[in-house]
């Protein structure tokens, strides 16, 4: 049985897909430096293409003998990463100003910092 502090973390992680998955509908890419200026159509290829290696990356790291190290990294990511929403909630091209959308990016950032406190912890 997997510990405990494996499952939040692929629960997290799990909320990450969900909203990368919420990013791409809501045209996440318009608030990106390189991408906003791109065709609307390219810069969704290009922002999804990006995530495939991204995702290969955590996954192979995740299973691998750099595990804690991974999940340091990642916590940190996704801590800082509801920050950086947080400071672009009043951006004209924010398309994550739901309910939905808040509760997904705001509750990674709290298991982040729950798992990273654990991790700490343990």
């Amino acid at each position: 049985m997997p510990d405990f502090l494996l499952v939040l973390f692929l629960f997290n992680l799990s909320l990450f897909l969900l909203h990368e998955m919420d990013a791409v509908r809501r045209s996440e890419w318009t608030l990106f430096i390189v991408l906003k200026d791109m065709e609307d159509a390219k810069a969704y290829k290009v922002f999804t293409f990006i995530h495939l290696p991204l995702y290969t990356i955590i996954l192979t790291l995740l299973f691998s003998q750099y595990q804690i190290i991974t999940f340091w990294l990642l916590d940190i990511f996704l801590i800082i990463h509801a920050i950086l929403h947080l400071f672009f909630e009043k951006h004209h091209r924010n398309g994550f100003k739901n309910t939905f959308s808040r509760s997904i990016i705001y509750f990674m950032g709290v298991l982040a910092a729950i798992h990273l406190l654990l991790l700490f912890n343990n």
